[in-house]
């Protein structure tokens, strides 16, 4: 059995971390996940990162990537093969849905399907308004008036 966190006093005292605590909490109250299809997530620099699916026998037809905000869906559904009759079967030809949970800024750059294995690239990418920035100080004593505007009134001077 797994421990269960409360976080309700760090609710209390940040802003802004809803989102990523809700997480924290969702992921602590899941139960027996399907693994199926296996994968990896490589995360290759400080802000690029790779996920692997193996999904031998699906072709690039038979996949769907989705970026929603903040999620990634991939699913897989094969053709049905009506008129095959099986003796054996062991490859899984079942269809799939895994959701990765994506954080801000996080974008997929692209996808490939090799000798059976699904490559989605992602990376980060912060917008430059969300950069740090240095902030000048001036060295004025008095507020400045200069850049003050008069709001247009009804009246006019006789």
């Amino acid at each position: 059995m797994r421990p269960t966190f409360d976080f309700s006093p760090l609710f209390r005292s940040s802003i802004g971390f809803d989102r990523v605590l809700s997480a924290l909490e969702n992921a602590n109250r899941l139960e027996a996940v399907d693994s199926w299809p296996p994968y990896d997530i490589v995360k290759l620099s400080k802000d690029e990162y790779r996920i692997s699916l193996a999904v031998a026998g699906f072709s690039p037809d038979e996949l769907t990537l989705t970026h929603e905000p903040n999620v990634l869906i991939v699913a897989g559904q094969q053709a049905n093969e009506d008129n095959v009759q099986y003796l054996h079967r062991g490859i899984a030809h079942r269809a799939f849905q895994r959701r990765f949970e994506l954080a801000d800024h996080v974008k997929v750059r692209g996808a490939n399907l090799v000798d059976g294995l699904l490559t989605i690239e992602l990376a980060r990418e912060i917008p430059e308004e969300m950069k740090p920035r240095r902030i000048q100080i001036g060295s004025n004593a008095t507020p400045s008036t200069t850049g003050t505007q008069q709001i247009e009134s009804d009246q006019q001077a006789a």
